[in-house]
């Protein structure tokens, strides 16, 4: 017998059929006859008719018989009972054959009771389908129904049911439970219908409601882009950061965080409590530059022209500054080492970031770094805390308005460590060209590029300053100024300035060669010009109340000094007129410039003590130490009674404290000279580090140490050997006043002073 494989759809007894021409071709069943009898069967799998095998057959079909087959080849097919089906076989032109037995089916319930049921079922479809627009012509479809199982063969391709539950109808051979299952289908596909109908319209209405909204705002912004075009003054903050941010050129994480925090912004209203702070935020960030600027041509010839105009002196200097600019000139970008200036007070390592600011065209910004102690006045305080701020180094990159300005991080040997964190290693990210592309100040959280900033530091001494952050700047020594410097530089450039701030005019003071020279030698004292400016400023306001007074064509002349200045205010220590044993002139480096100090020794009766006073530190102490060893090995006669004498070792001016290993010599010297009753010339200095071994070992301020010596009348100074190349730094016209002689032993000095 035929057998027609079915996968979509469900056939169970008692049902009528209509089948188009198309589903005939699909079948292959064109040649079916009136009459004829074939068995439908469900396909265990979803796969199309024409691929299935014998083994994807179920074992229950239906016996259905060919009713009628009209012109056009569409066929009407009643079924019958359900069979069992065996020795199935596919023949060549792919049609299934086999062989059937009726299977009973058990009657378990009345006509009455079925139909009332299905009555049922059949109303609530028929109310079912009045929601949807093809509700009427299903509905004329729906009244033909006869039966349950019509109900269930005409919706099962519409059921949500695997092959194995449409087998299972076809399957159950209790009339009773078959009704139930379908009825249970039925009424499960209504309510999923319902679900999802409800859903849709649920969702429809979220969509219109979205929609509605986007379509307001846009009208609104629109209104509000016309508004601010005809009041800009008026301008909300939503729309003003808006601009700002879209104007930007923001980097891709800044731009997210910017338009994440200008949302909040919007959600948080004006009266909001954190309007004020995501309004801060956000003026912040959007006032920063974020495009990178275009390099402008360096000219070294400009460079040097104005660095010798702003800057007297300072040759060496100068040229390093020329060579970082030549590198960025071939480089086309910042490049090179970062610049660390280290020397005195008032000797221009500030205001020479000015002049290489103007030399690049660039803009210039100061921060001073001392005293500070929280790394976040570095990296900035995250925005959690309350009054977060952002840190000096993006502070200073807004004050600048431009990525690559030159940026001077004043006094960073001044910084401090404590348990608030430690601010130097917060700069080894700033200065660190490996990682200053990207850095990040907490209170931004976002990185900012920080690669085209010339970064120029200061300090007056290496000593504080942390060894990692040391290693990532180039140290460049700017040594004090002599008195030639001083008076070149207040001719040239104090005087003048000086008298532009006091509103005086050439023609009504003129300050004589005679009495700068005069207020440098006896009013300041430092190696720097700090000092010196302001006992200038002081003489042109003293003068300006002159002018003002009607007096006109004012000379100042040295001896006028007193009246302008006061009694002077300098009291030098000026090399003795006679030599004493035990005495020896020493020389001494401080942040302010060089210093000469005497090492005076005495020895009294005692009981061998030793007693140092001058508030010396502990280095000078083991200096001390030191050279009493080496004294008393190198004269044991004269030495022998130590035991039963005290020695007073003293450095003037007792108030100062006193610190280095510098002083080793002099204190070797000032001791034979002690013991030995030999006096040592006071016009004589020395400076020199000592070893037990009797050697002299290299110093640091040579220059400044030297150029004290010439102001104190020195005639002649001992140097350590190895700081000989260091003579290169001296101004000539320190050398030529001073008799510079180098040693690498004791023995060098002790023998040229006639004391061994």
């Amino acid at each position: 017998m035929r057998l027609i494989p079915l996968y979509d759809i469900i056939i169970l007894p008692d049902v009528t059929f209509y089948f188009k021409k198309e589903i005939v071709e699909e079948w292959q069943t064109s040649d079916l006859k009136e009459g004829e009898e074939i068995v439908f069967a469900i396909l265990k799998s979803e796969i199309e008719p024409q691929k299935a095998e014998v083994s994807d057959i179920c074992e229950i079909g239906v016996k259905a018989v060919v009713d009628i087959v009209d012109a056009e080849r569409d066929i009407k097919i009643c079924t019958k009972e359900r069979v069992n089906i065996f020795n199935c076989t596919k023949t060549e032109n792919g049609l299934f054959e086999a062989e059937i037995e009726t299977r009973h089916e058990t009657v378990d319930i009345t006509e009455d009771e079925e139909n009332e049921r299905f009555e049922k079922i059949k109303s609530e479809y028929l109310k079912f389908i009045q929601q949807y627009q093809w509700g009427l012509w299903a509905r004329s479809f729906m009244l033909h129904w006869k039966n349950i199982n019509e109900l269930c063969c005409s919706m099962s391709g519409y059921f949500v049911i695997t092959p194995e539950e449409k087998y299972k109808i076809v399957e159950i051979d209790s009339k009773k439970e078959r009704f139930e299952h379908i009825e249970t289908i039925a009424y499960e596909f209504m309510e999923m219908a319902k679900v999802h109908n409800e859903a849709e319209d649920e969702q429809q209405k979220a969509n219109e409601s979205i929609y509605r909204e986007s379509a307001l705002k846009k009208q609104i912004d629109i209104l509000q882009k016309q508004l601010d075009e005809m009041h800009p003054e008026n301008i909300s903050d939503v729309r003003m950061f808006q601009k700002k941010i879209e104007e930007s050129g923001m980097n891709e994480q800044a731009l997210k965080e910017a338009e994440k925090i200008l949302n909040r912004m919007k959600h948080e209203g004006q009266d909001g409590h954190e309007y004020g702070m995501l309004y801060d935020y956000l003026d912040f960030v959007t006032s920063l530059n974020w495009k990178k600027q275009d390099t402008n041509e360096i000219d070294l010839d400009k460079a040097d022209e104005v660095l010798n105009k702003d800057h007297y002196g300072l040759k060496k200097v100068k040229n390093r500054i020329i060579q970082q600019l030549a590198v960025m000139a071939l480089n086309k970008k910042q490049s090179g080492s970062i610049l660390l200036f280290v020397g005195p007070p008032g000797t221009g390592k500030t205001s020479i970031g000015q002049s290489i600011a103007e030399a690049l065209g660039r803009k210039y910004v100061r921060i001073s770094l001392g005293g500070i102690r929280d790394e976040a006045e570095i990296r900035g305080h995250r925005r959690t805390y309350i009054g977060a701020m952002p840190g000096r180094i993006m502070e200073g990159i807004k004050q600048s308005g431009t990525s690559n300005p030159v940026m001077v991080l004043d006094e960073v040997d001044k910084l401090v460590r404590d348990f608030s964190g430690d601010p130097g290693s917060a700069l080894l990210e700033v200065l660190d060209p490996e990682q200053n592309f990207s850095f990040t100040d907490h209170y931004m959280n976002v990185p900012y590029d920080l690669s085209d900033v010339f970064f120029i530091c200061t300090a007056n001494s290496l000593d504080t300053i942390p060894e990692p952050l040391l290693n990532r700047m180039e140290v460049i020594s700017f040594s004090g100024y002599t008195a030639v410097d001083k008076f070149n530089i207040a001719k040239k450039h104090l005087v003048p300035k000086a008298m532009k701030m006091a509103g005086l005019k050439k023609n009504q003071i003129k300050i004589t060669d005679a009495a700068i020279k005069k207020i440098i030698s006896d009013y300041t004292a430092e190696a720097g010009v700090r000092g010196l400016k302001k006992r200038i400023d002081d003489v042109m306001r003293y003068a300006a109340v002159k002018v003002v007074k009607g007096e006109e064509n004012l000379s100042v002349k040295p001896e006028m000094l007193h009246e302008y200045l006061g009694r002077r205010g300098i009291i030098r220590e000026d090399v003795p007129k006679q030599a004493v044993p035990g005495i020896v002139t020493g020389l001494a480096w401080t942040e302010a410039g060089g210093e000469i100090l005497y090492i005076e020794t005495k020895k009294v009766k005692g009981q061998g003590k030793v007693i140092i006073t001058g508030q010396l530190g502990d280095v000078m102490r083991e200096s001390v130490e030191i050279a009493l060893t080496i004294v008393r090995g190198m004269f044991p006669e004269e030495t022998k009674d130590i035991e039963k004498q005290d020695i007073h070792i003293h450095v003037p001016e007792g108030a100062v404290p006193k610190d280095g290993p510098s002083a080793g010599i002099t204190i070797v010297t000032a001791l034979t000279s002690l013991f030995t009753k030999k006096k040592v010339d006071p016009h004589i200095a020395m400076t020199g580090e000592v070893s037990l071994r009797g050697y002299v070992m290299p110093i640091g301020g040579l220059t400044e140490k030297l150029m004290a010596a010439t102001r104190a009348g020195v005639k002649k100074v001992f140097i350590p050997d190895k700081n000989k190349e260091d003579l290169e730094d001296v101004p000539d016209e320190v050398k030529e006043k001073l008799e510079i002689v180098s040693i690498k032993k004791i023995t060098d000095v002790l023998s040229d002073l006639g004391l061994k």
